[in-house]
């Protein structure tokens, strides 16, 4: 399978689920979630879900559990929204790009104003 077909897939993936949290999901331990990634097997029957979430760990721990439990409503809902064979397993887990990007850019920022002390 072309890597551009596994972008595709993977990018609607990503987009269905971030649209079946905000519309079909009411649990509050998800209010401050996002989905960042979508990481998909070469033959697509596994998925990596890279969650953003803002708060406090134990918040952030609650999220990625709510989701795994929620694995099977989110399975079947995309079964009914995408046109795939078959919709992969999908695996959550916690993403701190973002937190990541955050501390190495106050890390720069706090090295540039030492510069100009």
């Amino acid at each position: 399978m072309s890597h551009r077909r596994s972008d595709r897939v993977s990018e609607a993936i990503r987009a269905e689920l971030c649209e079946i949290m905000r519309r079909e999901m009411r649990d509050p331990r998800l209010a401050l979630a996002t989905v960042s990634r979508v990481d998909l097997a070469n033959d697509l029957s596994h998925a990596v879900v890279g969650l953003s979430i803002l708060g406090e760990d134990a918040d952030r721990e609650a999220a990625v559990e709510a989701m795994s439990k929620a694995a099977g409503f989110l399975r079947s809902q995309l079964a009914r929204r995408l046109r795939l064979r078959a919709v992969p397993e999908m695996v959550f887990r916690l993403d701190r790009g973002a937190e990541h990007s955050q501390h190495i850019s106050d890390l720069l920022e706090s090295l540039h104003d030492d510069e100009r002390s």
